[in-house]
Parts: C-alpha cells; structure tokens; sequence
C-alpha cells in the first residue's frame, strides 16, 4: 500500500538523519580525554575518523573540543566535563551553558598534542569557519596529510565554496593517497601529482624512492620514476622561462633607459651624463601624481601609473628642452664641455632633490592590476609588475619607431643624423630638431623611471645607477639605431640575468664589459651601423 511505501521513506530518513546526528558519541569522546593519556588518544582517532562523514554541527563541536584540550580551557571534574571560556562556561558534550564547572585541566603529552592539532585542523576545515581560518587549517594539515584517510579530503574539496583553497584540498587529498595501501590509488595519485610540476611535486615524488614498494613493485618503481621525470622536464622548461622573462624585464628598463640617450648621442654627438638623472625626475614626478590624486580623487588612486604617463613625459621633456636651449646649445663644438657640462647638472638634480624631498625610498601605492601573479607551469611565475615594465617598453618602442619613421619630426631627426650639413642646406632647422631630439630623448627617460617606480627603489640617487648600463647598451647596439638599442638591451638583459646566479651581480656586470669589449674589438661600428655620421 501507500501508505506503507510512505512509511518506509520517513523511517529511512529518521535513520539517515540519525546516522548523521550520531558521527560522534559526543560524551563519551569527552569522557574519553578527562581518562588520561590511552583515552585522549582513543578520543582524538575517534574524531579524525568521525571527521570523514561529519556535519557541519559535529566538526564545529571537535573543533571547539579538541581546541579546548590544546588550551586548556577543558575541565573534567565530578560533574560532566566542561569547556572554560571568558564569556562562560559551556558542556563539553553539548556545548550547552552550565552554571560553573570545577576540575583540572587533562595535560597532552607530547604524543597526543600532535593528534589533538591535526583534529582541530581537521574539523576546523569541515566547520564552515571563515575562509582564511579553513586555508590555516589546510596548510597546517599538510604537514600531517597522511594521519587522515584520503577520503576526508575528498568529503572537504566537495563542500568547500572557494575554488582556490578546493584546489589545495584537492593536491593534499593526493599526497595523502601516496601512502594508501592500495597500490593502484598511490600510482594513480603519483601520475595526479606530477601533472602539477613544480618543486613541491618533485620532492613528494623523489621521497617514495626509500619506500620499500619502490624496491619490491616493478609498477610502483616505474610511476615514480615517470613522474620524477615528468616533472624534471618541466622544471627545466619552468626554469628556462623564468630566466627569459626575468631578461626581458631588465632588457625593457634598460631600453627605455637607453632610447633616448641613443637618439641624443646618435644625433648631436652629446655624451649626456644627466640622463640618469631624468629617470630620477620621472619616478619623482610620477610619486606626485599619485599623491596628487591621492588628494583630489583617492577613488582614482591605482590609475595613477597611467594617468601620470602625459604628465611625466611632458615634464621631463620640457627639462630636456631648457637644459639643451640654456647650457648644451652653446657648447656642441667642445664635446668635453658638454660632457662636463652635463654631469655638473646630474650632481644639481641629485642634491636638489636631496634637499627639498629628501634621501628616502619613496613609497608607491601597488595598483591591483599589478599587484602579484600567475603560476603558469612548474616554477614560471609571471609578476604583473614586471609584465607591466615589459608591455610598457614594447608600447614605447612602437609609439618611438612611429615618431621617427612616420613624423615630420623623425625624417628630419634621420636627415640630421645622417647628414647634418646637407639638412642645413635643404632648409632644416637643425637646431631647432637638436632641442626637440633632446626633449624626446628626455621624455623617454622619464618614462623608464615611471616604469621602474613598481619594481625598483626610488631616491635621489637611483639614476646614477642606470647611466654606465645605459651607455653600454647604446655604444653595443650602435650609435642612433633605435633597433641596435632594442637589440642590445636584450642582450645585455638576458646575459646579465644568466651570469649573476653564479657569480654575483658585480662580477657579472664585469663579465659583461669585457665582452662588449671584446665585441666591440671585432665590431666597432656595433650591432647596427648608422648610414652617416653627423659632421
């Protein structure tokens, strides 16, 4: 009938539900710690096996018990056991308020604390605690993943809400797996495992070669031999990446650095020893548009890179341009004037903005649009901040070749490089382009210290620190090519990052002199040859 059909629905469910509510015998467990050290450890293997199939109610109760154990606040007395809190005194079976409990407090012994914090993790991870009190947890479980069935991980990652911390669940389920007594789930998690390669994997991994079942298991050997190597593929992958990127980070700086001193140098023959301090005054002016907006629109305050670009170009610029029309106009025909000339002006700008902003590190907001990273295989961590100095080399690079392949402007920059006197006689204002050459070449230094505002110290003295890097990579790429220069900051990126790991930043910045050096000996003319010389 029916009705009998209904009955065994409800009768099923009342036991379902029953099972449930009776994942721990509560009492008894509490009992259990106040009966010394052989009970404590019964307690606490009952919770850890209980946890796999828990409620919500129940792991909220373990996590308070087994807190309560660790610090003492449990009191086993006459009466039944209770939990001592500030706020009042609470049934350790019930979580129920009591009026008062007296007692002592049970003392874990250096065996039984361990198993306590693994359930306290435990049940604080299938709690419903707040996500970051659940990511402690797990991170305090990986060191102890193996005391835990493989299932509770399992049980974890389906009710977990954050797709993130389910991940990690999901990778400390399968190093738990690695100890499993059955065979066929260690070498199925070895394969899950190594299909994440990173260092973590690897040492996971390396670790089951002093396992007996790797001398006894034809199959189990051979996972972890896969998989050891699986992973050291990657890794060397992983590694190659990270030192071209960690390059190609130091090639865009120096780029930005250098262009512009490539097109003064390339075109009016002034070695320029202020242009260090132009990458100065671009971080500095850019620290002011950040507090600018930082006082008039502080909900605009992350865009403050990109609102100060204008701004730090236009200022910078316009410096390069007075200092050209003031001091360097009058001195091209005495190339050691300028040269003397121009390094009195770096050590103006230094002390002048020692004395009226002062010798510390200036202290940038991190925008979240380059704030941290992604892992993309093994090792290789693309950083936004970095990947931020990359694009914006790349985009100044194309906006530069623009101005001096598609302008009026750059046709007639090329017609005075390569020939100054003929430029003249065709009716270019050749002092006119030397001024706006040196305010574009100032514009685009300024934008290098802009780009290294993110990932780099910004004081008084931070230019002087670009400007010997700077002239090696315009005199290797070749005086006035803006190709030679992108070339040759590459270069100069990717050997500098190589060579430093083994033998320290100085020796490497050596290392790279001497073979410039050496280039320059077979090559002196550098990477690119300009068409004409200026006369």
């Amino acid at each position: 009938m029916w009705w009998r059909a209904l009955f065994a629905g409800l009768f099923g469910a009342i036991l379902t539900c029953g099972a449930a509510a009776a994942a721990f015998d509560r009492a008894a467990i509490a009992s259990q710690i106040c009966g010394g050290a052989a009970g404590m450890t019964d307690a606490a293997n009952a919770m850890l096996a209980g946890l796999v199939d828990a409620t919500t109610d129940d792991a909220r109760w373990a996590a308070a018990l087994s807190g309560a154990a660790i610090d003492r606040s449990l009191k086993c007395g006459p009466q039944d056991p209770a939990i001592v809190a500030p706020e009042g005194a609470v049934n350790a079976a019930t979580l129920s308020p009591v009026e008062g409990s007296v007692g002592t407090s049970p003392l874990l012994s250096l065996k039984n604390r361990p198993l306590f914090e693994t359930v306290r993790a435990a049940a604080t991870l299938r709690s419903g605690a707040a996500v970051n009190d659940r990511g402690a947890a797990l991170t305090a479980l990986e060191r102890r993943a193996g005391s835990l069935r493989p299932e509770f991980f399992e049980k974890a990652a389906e009710a977990e809400t954050d797709a993130g911390l389910r991940s990690r669940i999901l990778a400390v389920g399968q190093a738990a797996l690695l100890n499993s007594p059955d065979m066929s789930k260690r070498i199925a998690a070895i394969e899950r495992i190594a299909a994440t390669p990173d260092r973590r994997s690897l040492t996971r991994i390396e670790a089951l070669k002093s396992d007996p079942a790797y001398q006894t298991d034809p199959g189990f050997r051979m996972a972890v031999d896969g998989g050891v190597a699986s992973i050291g593929r990657w890794l060397s992958v992983s590694n190659a990446l990270n030192v071209f990127y960690n390059g190609l980070s130091i090639a865009s700086i120096l780029f930005m650095a250098s262009a512009g001193l490539a097109i003064i140098f390339g075109l009016m023959g002034v070695i320029n020893l202020a242009q260090g301090e132009f990458i100065m005054i671009g971080a500095y002016v850019a620290y002011a548009v950040q507090e600018a907006l930082r006082a008039v629109a502080p909900g605009l305050i992350d865009w403050y890179l990109i609102a100060a670009i204008p701004v730090v170009f236009l200022a910078t610029a316009g410096i390069g341009v007075a200092l050209e029309a003031t001091i360097v106009r009058r001195l091209y025909t005495r190339p050691l004037m300028t040269l003397l000339a121009t390094w009195a002006v770096s050590l103006l700008l230094v002390n002048l903005m020692r004395v009226t902003v002062g010798t510390q590190n200036l202290q940038f907001v991190t925008p979240w649009y380059i704030s941290g990273g992604r892992l993309l295989m093994g090792d290789f961590i693309v950083t936004w901040n970095r990947l931020f100095a990359i694009v914006f080399a790349g985009l100044t690079l194309g906006l530069t070749w623009f101005v001096l392949k598609r302008t009026p402007l750059g046709l007639n920059i090329r017609a005075v490089t390569q020939n100054r006197a003929m430029a003249g006689c065709v009716g270019v204002a050749t002092r006119r382009v030397d001024m706006m050459a040196f305010g574009l070449g100032s514009g685009l230094a300024g934008l290098a210290g802009l780009a290294l505002c993110p990932i780099y110290n910004v004081n008084p003295q931070m230019g002087s620190n670009f400007i010997v890097d700077s002239f090696m990579v315009v005199v290797l790429g070749g005086v006035g090519t803006l190709a030679g220069t992108a070339f040759a900051a590459l270069g100069v990126g990717q050997i500098n990052v190589l060579i430093e790991p083994l033998y320290g930043a100085v020796a490497a910045k050596v290392i790279v002199l001497l073979m410039i050096i050496a280039f320059l000996q077979w090559r002196p003319e550098g990477l690119y040859a300009v068409k004409g010389r200026r006369k």
